[in-house]
């Protein structure tokens, strides 16, 4: 269950720009790398990885993840990509030059977003917990538990590193949390609710889901399943 929080989010933003962004993609990952956006979608027979046009939301090149696994967060690790799937507890490797496989791997539970802070591959499971991973055999090598004023933090979700945090939507919730990766303590939250209804969706699965950083350009982009719009917002922090 979702423990309830304190309803405020003192991170300042504002929204500087927004993109098309497919409505039909069931958005489960997301990253930002040279000059492009990378996104996994979900749900079984429909799960793909895919590299876009951040000015158009052009999918330049697509995967597709074959039944019945279901499709869930994405990284960069070097030359490749990194992807695990909802509950068949097996993750895939790629060439992120062109999608090939490369390989797959094993964890225990479920597998929900990826983000890597340049030495460890970082994990959720929907728990309050996150698992860092050797980003070369892909073991787990520790965890931490996302508290917030000592309490758990929930269906953590897409994960982004930024700035030395691990940003993470929370699944049914407008907010974003900005976690300390040593104590796993929730620094401070973003809630982009106004993205939301501007976004203008009306499904009740159609959530808050995908934070990408381009760190050469210092921009954050946020999304959500089935959102016709991506938004380029500037956080202050």
């Amino acid at each position: 269950m979702l423990v309830a929080l304190p309803a405020h989010a003192d991170t300042p933003w504002t929204w500087v720009k927004s993109y098309p962004h497919d409505p039909g993609a069931f958005t489960e990952g997301l990253f930002f790398h040279d000059g492009a956006l990378y996104e996994s979608t979900g749900l079984a027979g429909q799960s793909e990885i895919r590299k876009l046009r951040l000015k158009d939301g052009k999918v330049l090149q697509r995967r597709r993840i074959d039944r019945p696994y279901f499709g869930e967060g994405i990284v960069n690790w070097k030359d490749r990509i990194v992807s695990v799937t909802w509950q068949h507890e097996k993750g895939f490797v790629w060439k992120l030059g062109d999608f090939s496989p490369v390989s797959s791997f094993r964890y225990q539970g479920e597998g929900w977003g990826l983000t890597q802070d340049g030495r460890h591959i970082i994990m959720s499971d929907g728990s309050a917990q996150l698992r860092f991973l050797d980003p070369d055999s892909l073991t787990e090598e520790r965890r931490i538990t996302v508290t917030w004023n000592g309490r758990p933090v929930d269906r953590l979700n897409e994960l982004e590193w930024v700035k030395g945090e691990i940003w993470a939507n929370i699944w049914y919730d407008s907010r974003i949390a900005r976690i300390d990766p040593r104590s796993g303590g929730v620094i401070d939250w973003i809630d982009i609710a106004p993205l939301l209804k501007e976004a203008g969706v009306r499904d009740s699965e159609a959530v808050a889901n995908g934070i990408a950083y381009d760190a050469a350009g210092d921009r954050v982009f946020v999304t959500g399943k089935y959102w016709p719009k991506l938004f380029e917002i500037r956080v202050e922090r």
